[in-house]
């Protein structure tokens, strides 16, 4: 299945919170631009915190902005939803790896 031009929508509930077109593909990591939808105000802190954590190198506290990011939003691939992704989002852009299965508690960055 090709990734590249495919269009991922990340969802809160049953309202957008943005588009992902895919422009890049790397495995694991898909990368695109991210055009921001109504709810992306409800959520854009958890993920200026998910980065600015992950600059900083603070894992445990991490850890816990992105078990909120999980909980708040779901991903939707081309082909539906997917079990388990790992988004990043900064600016106009996203980067994110997915899984039709729950990842292991071993998770990547």
């Amino acid at each position: 299945m090709g990734f590249v031009g495919g269009t991922w929508r990340v969802l809160r509930g049953q309202e957008l919170v943005g588009e992902i077109i895919v422009e890049d593909a790397d495995f694991p990591w898909l990368r695109g631009r991210f055009a921001p939808g109504p709810a992306f105000a409800g959520v854009k802190p958890l993920f200026d915190r998910d980065l600015e954590l992950m600059e900083e190198q603070r894992w445990d506290e991490w850890e816990e902005v992105y078990e909120e990011i999980r909980k708040a939003v779901r991903m939707v691939a081309p082909s539906g939803p997917v079990a388990e992704f790992l988004l990043h989002v900064e600016k106009g852009e996203a980067w994110f790896r997915w899984s039709e299965e729950p990842f292991d508690e071993s998770r990547v960055r």
